[in-house]
């Protein structure tokens, strides 16, 4: 009995160190929230936007592993352009005619651009975090399913973003994903 309540005695100093454990969103706002900041700047399961995008330079965005496959910065420019246009759906604005090639949303990217792109990119992201907090919960439930697909597919280019870094030599391992 003295042994178990020795290592008990023990016990309470090392739990009191333990960092707490992240509690999961609990609301429909937290869960799309959630979803779009560790997309966009906060690392959780994987590498986010802002940082898989970071510290590279133009010549290396326009960097691509072969025909068919694109670049950095063809893959950061199709993640704006779809996040832009679905925010402005979202926010009810007119976007832009689209005359369905998809092709259009990785091809219109060049050098020029990587600087503005990459804020251009983060604003967005920014924006779409502002905008589901503060939309009223009609109108999350009633897009919820938009700002899902949002956040899977930035997630899903994300992780071809670092797997073109890595096979061009530029990933810091150190970032995430060795």
């Amino acid at each position: 009995m003295r042994k178990l309540a020795f290592l008990l005695l023990l016990a309470v100093p090392l739990a009191a160190q333990t960092p707490e454990k992240k509690q999961p969103p609990t609301t429909l706002r937290g869960v799309l929230l959630e979803q779009l900041r560790t997309t966009h700047d906060q690392e959780d399961w994987f590498v986010p936007v802002s940082t898989a995008v970071d510290g590279l330079t133009a010549e290396q965005a326009m960097w691509t592993p072969g025909k068919g496959n694109h670049s950095v910065g063809q893959l950061a420019y199709h993640i704006w352009y779809w996040d832009q246009r679905a925010l402005n759906d979202f926010k009810g604005e007119k976007n832009p005619k689209f005359d369905g090639n998809n092709n259009d949303t990785f091809d219109k990217f060049t050098a020029d651009q990587w600087t503005d792109l990459v804020k251009k990119l983060n604003q967005v992201l920014a924006d779409w975090e502002k905008a589901v907090n503060e939309a009223n919960d009609e109108k999350l439930a009633a897009n919820a399913s938009l700002i899902a697909h949002v956040g899977a597919h930035n997630a899903y280019h994300v992780g071809q973003i670092l797997y073109v870094r890595k096979q061009q030599g530029v990933w810091n391992p150190d970032k995430g994903v060795k």
